[in-house]
């Protein structure tokens, strides 16, 4: 059984006993977050996503896909050889990758790192336009940007962690007593565990045959 949007949202009213304004009009803000923690929390490989693009000469910085929750690999591509990149502190990049416009410090990259919530920064600078692939966590729609009577992977298959999730965050809107918000805060790790276990059991399954569910392109930084 899964939930629609609307669905979903009736439920939730009805475990906390309130249709007042303000909860209704802040349904869509707690489902949002509970399908972040799910996604934060579960590294679920149905959101794993493999993109390809190009580096440009020159410029070490790279812009992440618009999706982007957390990386799994990048590698640069030469000769269909993959080279994956060791991710590293911002610290230790910015030092390493100091001198983007002296010629003779660039090199194929090396390292990569987090230089803030919408790019990577590389190491060397790049001295050609390399090929790259970034397999990632992505962020899916949320169910609350459909219809009323849409659904989204976790409303069909996290239905209980969704739930309670949403609970969770409707609970301490509504300012109920601490042991009401922990008894929905246990339901969802308890939830979330067993999905957790199912589908790390269903990727061990599925990646034996392959490890690149989706292919897009990658854009880079300017």
């Amino acid at each position: 059984m899964s939930f629609t949007y609307g669905t979903l949202k009736t439920t939730v009213q009805n475990y906390l006993d309130t249709e007042e304004t303000a909860f209704v009009a802040t349904l869509p803000t707690f489902i949002t977050t509970a399908e972040e923690r799910i996604l934060k929390s579960a590294n679920l490989n149905v959101f794993r996503k493999n993109v390809t693009g190009q580096l440009t000469t020159g410029n070490t910085y790279l812009t992440k896909p618009t999706d982007f929750i957390r990386t799994f690999s990048l590698a640069v591509i030469e000769n269909n050889v993959y080279d994956y990149l060791l991710l590293k502190h911002a610290s230790f990049m910015r030092e390493y990758s100091n001198d983007a416009t002296t010629v003779s410090k660039r090199g194929k990259p090396k390292y990569y790192g987090q230089f803030d919530e919408t790019t990577f920064i590389l190491g060397p600078v790049p001295d050609q336009a390399y090929n790259i692939e970034l397999h990632y966590f992505y962020e899916p729609a949320s169910l609350t940007s459909g219809l009323d009577n849409g659904t989204t992977w976790l409303s069909q298959n996290a239905r209980d962690a969704l739930l309670y999730g949403t609970l969770v965050e409707g609970a301490m809107f509504q300012k109920l007593p601490l042991n009401e918000v922990q008894a929905y805060e246990s339901r969802f790790q308890e939830a979330l565990l067993k999905l957790k276990a199912e589908q790390e059991l269903l990727g061990t399954r599925q990646e034996y045959y392959t490890d690149r569910p989706r292919a897009n392109n990658l854009a880079n930084k300017a």
